[in-house]
């Protein structure tokens, strides 16, 4: 009895020294195993959200509007602010998108809705300005928006605006063609009116020279906008965002011109081919 406990109590030993090596050998095991979840799951991660979000960038809308009447001022406001908000909240959908949907998610999911909103938005501020004064034209042409540097070409997952907007350029990968507003700037060259004008009546004076110091903003605010916008939009951009709209604010304005004369007087015609406008580079 003696002798044969030491040898019992060998054997216990050796085998609970041996689940003892066995546990602490799975226990290495499933360490490694586990850090190498967590090395790849790290990896995997950071490639996710390795591209930067980027912004949008959209054109300015208030350099291309009218003499806004008081009456409209605050709606007016308001919606300007809204577009503010609009480019805000597509910035921040690009951030918490990051690595989401395909090519084309950004664009289709993001660019492309931010731009019906615009449309809607710049409307209202068109209506609200026509209900007492000559409803402006041609602004649908600022709604679009462009995907800015950290996007794929064409509307990646991630890309920055409006741009922004602009609110907005540099580094567009999907603007590299535009041939219409990069580098130089230019300006806009445009007929002057006075010189076409009759005998103004002096009941009219004052709003005749109130009309034309204001064909002088508006292409000084066209030539600032040609400045600011220099890399927005695609290779007709200056024509569409800036000359053409320019166009229609003069035909509003010479129209305003012609009908104070008109009142007293026999009412200029012709004026309105005056209006169109030249981009000069």
């Amino acid at each position: 009895m003696s002798r044969a406990l030491p040898k019992y109590n060998k054997r216990r030993v050796a085998i609970i020294g041996g689940v003892a090596a066995v546990a602490l050998s799975g226990a290495v095991i499933a360490g490694s195993a586990l850090a190498g979840e967590t090395s790849k799951s790290t990896n995997s991660q950071a490639a996710r959200t390795k591209a930067s979000p980027g912004t949008v960038s959209c054109p300015a809308v208030a350099p291309s509007l009218p003499a806004i009447p008081a009456s409209a001022k605050a709606e007016v406001d308001r919606n300007l602010a809204l577009l503010d908000t609009q480019i805000a909240e597509a910035n921040k959908r690009l951030v918490d998108t990051v690595g989401q949907g395909g090519a084309n998610f950004a664009q289709n999911a993001i660019v492309g809705p931010l731009k019906d909103k615009r449309v809607a938005t710049i409307n209202r501020i068109a209506t609200a300005i026509g209900r007492t004064a000559a409803k402006p034209t041609g602004l649908d042409s600022l709604a679009a928006c462009t995907l800015n540097a950290g996007g794929a070409a064409g509307g990646g997952a991630a890309a920055s605006p409006s741009a922004s907007p602009t609110q907005q350029a540099g580094g567009n990968t999907g603007n590299t063609g535009n041939t219409g507003n990069t580098n130089a700037a230019g300006t806009v060259s445009c007929p002057a009116v006075a010189p076409s004008l009759p005998a103004i009546p002096a009941s009219a004076k004052a709003e005749v020279d109130r009309n034309l110091a204001l064909l002088d903003t508006q292409i000084a605010e066209a030539n600032k906008r040609l400045v600011d916008t220099v890399g927005q939009g695609g290779a007709n951009f200056a024509q569409n965002a800036i000359v053409g709209p320019l166009k229609d604010k003069r035909v509003a304005t010479i129209n305003r011109i012609a009908t104070a004369i008109g009142r007293t007087a026999a009412k200029p015609t012709g004026l309105d081919s005056l209006a169109a406008c030249t981009l000069n580079k």
